[in-house]
């Protein structure tokens, strides 16, 4: 369909040289959807507002599909649901910083760019396009990543991104809600700033308006068909009342891997931040996982390893991860109800949420809250009774109150 008479046009000069500049060194269809979804992902510094089909959305991930010679966008409605979309069938206004982004990706395919009308979330930026925040009260801010002098947040109950320049990170983690004492916002580069003091942080996935993890039905956990070892070995008090309580219905959590390929199975961020660690590059390995965080908090095994880094010298940074990791995860399981279902080590995509709920439990331990520990250690064995990560272990040295060693991890 060809643009209205009057209908605002992206510069076809700037598309022309987005063209030039990021297909140089790519021949063939293959290489040049790889190049563009490598170059435009990098301009558009996602999370950022746009439109489909009229709706409101935010766009988290872009990614290509070989087979169909496209690209596609994950989005995020307002109320938390996902789904995924043709690249081309996202609309920005012209004047958006990734219009020209949009537009030379539309010219490459041989369509025209959707434009879209301001969003009710743009317009309630001012003028300058920043998020209209009131600098007289305090302001609560999700943490998506954290970097070296900043905090790259969303505001709470919408989808405006701004960088947080408020002293010190320590401690902080993705996934959290940092209360801000607001001084100054300002703009630069187009993106907008945020100074001030942060005044309290808290852990509270439900205000996160995130879709919960699925839960996948994987029939009856039945403790009579469980090996409880030899008849005279005898059984942790917490694994009797287990078995005592019998049978209970059994799930997989979904897993959540952004920038994972389905087609190379062993090759996913996680495993990529593992061999960056293994190689003595930490700086490498934690910037990967803030990058995977960014893209989806939800991504359980990102929670886990970064309280795996902290661990060794700062428990209350490191339970700080493990907790948003926790927390999300009960987002899937609801209200508490009675006795927990049953999600085994043995489903390989609850180990996520497991390590990190062991990490919790060694970080309460290590800092002595002692009632705290032994409360998600028994968790821990309502939900995976075939204990694979070997919290019978340690739950009498915490009913003793003896503090934590090294070799207890």
């Amino acid at each position: 369909m060809a643009p209205r008479k009057n209908q605002p046009r992206v510069d076809a000069r700037e598309v022309d040289e987005i063209l030039e500049d990021l297909l140089v060194d790519a021949y063939g269809e293959s290489e040049q959807l790889c190049a563009l979804c490598e170059g435009i992902s990098e301009a558009l510094e996602l999370p950022i507002e746009a439109q489909v089909v009229g709706v409101p959305v935010s766009l988290r991930a872009l990614d290509y599909e070989d087979a169909r010679r496209r690209l596609v966008v994950r989005c995020r409605r307002s109320d938390g649901s996902e789904h995924q979309v043709d690249f081309a069938d996202v609309a920005l206004p012209a004047d958006a910083p990734g219009a020209p982004y949009l537009a030379a990706y539309c010219a490459w395919l041989g369509v025209e760019p959707k434009l879209a009308t301001p969003t009710a979330a743009a317009r309630k930026a001012n003028s300058n396009g920043e998020p209209e925040l009131d600098l007289t009260k305090p302001v609560d801010l999700v943490v998506l990543r954290v970097k070296e002098r900043a905090l790259r947040c969303r505001i709470v109950d919408g989808e405006a991104v701004i960088t947080l320049r408020a002293g010190s990170r320590y401690g902080v983690a993705a996934g959290q809600i940092v209360t801000v004492k607001p001084a100054k916002q300002w703009r630069f580069k187009g993106h907008p700033y945020l100074s001030g003091e942060t005044v309290g942080t808290r852990v509270d996935a439900a205000a996160l308006g995130l879709t919960p993890l699925r839960l996948d039905p994987c029939g009856p956990w039945d403790p009579a068909e469980h090996d409880w070892g030899e008849d005279d070995e005898p059984v942790n008090d917490h694994l009797e009342a287990v078995r005592a309580a019998g049978p209970r219905p059994m799930f997989e959590m979904e897993q959540i891997l952004p920038g994972a390929d389905p087609a190379e199975p062993f090759d996913d961020p996680i495993l990529r931040a593992r061999e960056f660690e293994a190689l003595g590059d930490r700086a490498a390995a934690e910037d990967l996982l803030a990058e995977v965080l960014e893209a989806d908090l939800r991504c359980l095994d990102a929670h886990a390893h970064l309280g795996n880094r902290q661990f060794p010298t700062s428990p209350a940074w490191a339970l700080s991860h493990y907790e948003v990791g926790v927390q999300i995860g009960d987002l899937s399981l609801g209200p508490d109800s009675g006795e927990p279902p049953v999600l085994p080590w043995g489903l390989i995509d609850n180990r996520p949420w497991l390590r990190c709920m062991l990490g919790q439990g060694l970080c309460l331990w290590r800092l002595e809250r002692w009632e705290e520990a032994e409360r998600v250690f028994e968790r821990m064995l309502w939900l995976n009774p075939t204990d694979n990560q070997g919290v019978r272990f340690l739950t009498d040295d915490v009913a003793k109150r003896k503090p934590w060693t090294n070799d207890d991890s």
